[in-house]
């Protein structure tokens, strides 16, 4: 059997020094709630383009109808999926070569300073052709931020969780980065609900790109006062941040990016796109839909240290089993419930099926990589493997999903996500359990 993370990475894990971090539980929790806080301005301000886009395309995307205006807009958005490897290779080596605090500092600055351009953007009326070209900009800003907030944030929060807590601990990253998705949706509600569409149209949409903004001057003061996780003597190794380094963990990285796939693969088919397949494909109507899908990641937020904690106690590999199993069986036929419901309790309760058995990869999903790799390229490899994945396979769900839906064939994107969650679980059946041989078990 193959093994990616072998007996001989445990042996140099213990030989590798590693700084001491936070030693206490409530400089553990103020780490975690400095390092989740840019976490959740990230994502929140990244999500809150496809939120809002409904509004603004028009204004920087003037000719055509509605559907080739969002088409326009939607591809901006992918292009900003297409920058989180960049974003994973250079944070990554930012944070392996100067410290995790510094990456994430410069991440959570520069996302401020994507919004901010957005927010104050002159439109298509204004400046001509250079507005949505400033905007597509803008965009790849912010996808190159969030691209290395993934990997260093999860890389820290998991040296500084306590040992036999890692899961618990590390699960909260989840739980900021559901929380961003879900804010967003909260503050564009509440916009509804206060402006009119004509303004929301004409500044409206301008506002959750300030709020965003303001919020990452916060998660940055925050970030100030972390503790630093490594050391000196690791951050000046010749390898540390390189790609030689990370070619020396090959085989863990591509492991990673092939569980990585499924994961976000069926974690953007059940959260991004569920709320749209909800509405084209089930005939619901669209604040049914809202409001089924805002409870279902509320209920599915919350629940991710319940499954960190619980892989705590059955160990990282058999969490990724469960998922891997779960996944190939259950998403056909999840799905094709959903394409025919017509009681919103019911797209609740399937919806909230489906998070469940995602739960068991995404709790755990920045601490099962961070632990596969040793601490001079961790975030390195972390952050790049991770954005591989999500930007073929996550980002492109929508898409694909549409594209069946246009050709006829909707229920061949069901066993896509099928399939891909197949190859996860193969993958996990030739690894250890990185929570008993991998890097992290001998770091407290």
């Amino acid at each position: 059997m193959t093994q990616t993370v072998s007996t001989t990475s445990t042996t140099h894990a213990s030989a590798t020094p590693v700084a001491a971090g936070p030693s206490t539980t409530k400089q553990r929790i103020l780490a975690i709630l400095g390092a989740s806080s840019g976490n959740l301005v990230e994502w929140f301000d990244f999500y809150v383009y496809s939120f809002c886009a409904i509004y603004f395309a028009p204004a920087f995307f003037p000719k055509g109808d509605t559907t080739t205006q969002l088409l326009n807009t939607a591809g901006v958005f992918a292009a900003g999926f297409l920058m989180r490897p960049i974003g994973g290779w250079l944070f990554g080596r930012i944070a392996d070569k100067h410290g995790r605090k510094t990456s994430m500092m410069i991440s959570v600055l520069m996302m401020c300073g994507g919004s901010l351009m957005i927010a104050f953007l002159p439109t298509y009326a204004v400046i001509g052709t250079a507005a949505p070209f400033l905007l597509l900009v803008a965009r790849l800003f912010q996808g190159l931020s969030v691209g290395g907030e993934y990997g260093t944030s999860a890389t820290y929060m998991s040296e500084i969780a306590p040992k036999n807590n890692r899961g618990f601990f590390a699960s909260f990253q989840y739980v900021t980065l559901i929380g961003g998705q879900l804010l967003a949706v909260l503050v564009l509600v509440a916009m509804q609900q206060t402006l009119s569409n004509e303004e929301l149209r004409a500044w409206g949409w301008r506002v959750p790109f300030v709020l965003g903004a303001f919020g990452a001057v916060i998660a940055l003061y925050l970030r100030r006062s972390l503790t630093e996780t490594t050391t000196a003597e690791t951050r000046n190794k010749k390898e540390a941040g390189t790609f030689a380094g990370l070619w020396k963990h090959k085989r863990a990285f591509f492991t990673v990016v092939g569980f990585t796939a499924g994961g976000s693969l069926m974690f953007y088919t059940f959260t991004t796109y569920m709320q749209k397949y909800l509405v084209n494909t089930a005939g619901m109507d669209p604040k049914t839909a809202s409001a089924v899908m805002t409870g279902a990641l509320f209920v599915y937020m919350i629940l991710q240290p319940v499954f960190g904690a619980l892989s705590d106690k059955i160990g990282r590999r058999n969490m990724m089993l469960f998922f891997g199993v779960l996944g190939t069986l259950c998403t056909v036929p999840i799905l094709h419930m959903l394409k025919d419901v017509t009681d919103p309790y019911a797209a609740f309760g399937l919806a909230l099926l489906a998070l469940c058995i995602v739960s068991f990869y995404t709790s755990i999903s920045g601490l099962i990589k961070a632990e596969m790799f040793p601490p001079e390229v961790r975030a390195l490899c972390v952050g790049l493997s991770y954005a591989v994945g999500n930007a073929l396979f996550g980002g492109s769900a929508e898409f694909v999903a549409l594209s069946f839906k246009a050709a006829g064939m909707e229920s061949n994107f069901y066993w896509y996500v099928s399939i891909m969650c197949a190859i996860a679980l193969l993958i996990t059946f030739r690894m250890r359990d990185p929570s008993k041989v991998g890097y992290l078990k001998d770091e407290d």
